[in-house]
């Protein structure tokens, strides 16, 4: 019986403190050629861990500049295949992404791909609301992440939001990449947190970008901040995910993220409403320090 090809991937994991999700993340990544655990200076298992699955660990010390993680180990570290794909820890690759991300590395046509993903909330797959993309999967040398002016203000060593620049046409791959966080409601909700801090202040680093800047953003993201800080937004999105793309149809699970979503994207509102105006709305700037501090604070 021949030996299966190894997928000639590199497959890069930016982690921090993630041995709850990291040892089912590596565990799907055996015909991978080559595994990189990029981390943060974790404090738990994670760097015992990636060891343990014969990965290639890697640390990375933030000075608070360009560039952040993702792009730092493109532009500093030597990857040993054409293609990388960067995944999540709490991201899990079942046999049919293996198989459609090996037949991506044999086209021609394409410098990138979009990535599609099935997200479980309260331990439930969600089926139905706004469908998860990532450009997440595309050739060494063809892009980089975004470079975002952010050094006063923000505090992630990480990109999140921002996506890739692809110098070349994009495909799609459409079998469905697991999104299954391990580390609890308390984690998602410290972690959306911070993303609404970082969303307020991009908005406002994009109010006075040039045209360049904003063309280069998605369909979707010139949608969001063209009216993110508008008074309909939050319910806006709540209606559409919950009703319009069926999210009532999956059960608490969906009703709760559709909720959250609309508590995440009123913070935003509210930490924008802060940020333009410190003295001139007193009561939202109140309401937005206590709906951000909210996330941190024990629950009795």
């Amino acid at each position: 019986m021949s030996t299966p090809r190894q997928i000639p991937i590199s497959v890069v994991i930016p982690v921090k403190n993630e041995e709850k999700n990291l040892p089912r993340c590596l565990a799907r990544l055996s015909r991978f050629a080559e595994i990189i655990v990029v981390d943060s200076s974790s404090t738990d298992r994670t760097p015992e861990i990636a060891s343990e699955f014969g990965a290639r660990y890697i640390n990375f010390e933030w000075d608070g500049r360009y560039p952040k993680k993702r792009n730092w180990i493109l532009i500093n570290h030597q990857l040993d295949n054409e293609w990388v794909l960067f995944l999540d820890a709490d991201e899990l690759l079942d046999a049919s992404v293996c198989d459609a991300l090996d037949a991506a590395t044999r086209q021609t046509d394409y410098s990138g791909y979009w990535l599609n993903y099935t997200n479980y909330f309260l331990g439930k797959p969600l089926r139905h609301g706004i469908p998860q993309q990532k450009l997440a999967f595309f050739r060494v040398g063809k892009g980089l992440y975004e470079k975002i002016d952010e050094a006063a203000w923000s505090p992630l060593d990480m990109e999140i939001h921002e996506h890739p620049i692809i110098d070349g046409d994009l495909g799609e791959i459409p079998e469905r990449i697991d999104h299954d966080d391990y580390r609890g409601l308390a984690k998602f909700i410290e972690r959306h947190k911070d993303y609404a801090l970082w969303e307020a202040n991009r908005y406002q680093t994009l109010k006075s970008a040039g045209a360049d800047t904003l063309a280069r953003l998605t369909k979707r993201q010139r949608f969001k901040y063209r009216h993110i800080a508008s008074w309909w937004y939050p319910a806006f999105y709540f209606a559409y995910t919950y009703f319009v793309r069926l999210g009532c149809l999956d059960g608490r699970a969906g009703f709760a993220y559709a909720f959250y979503k609309f508590w995440y994207f009123y913070t935003i509102r509210l930490l924008i409403a802060e940020i333009t105006s410190p003295s001139a709305h007193p009561q939202e700037k109140s309401a937005a320090a206590s709906l951000a501090d909210q996330a941190l604070t024990p629950k009795s």
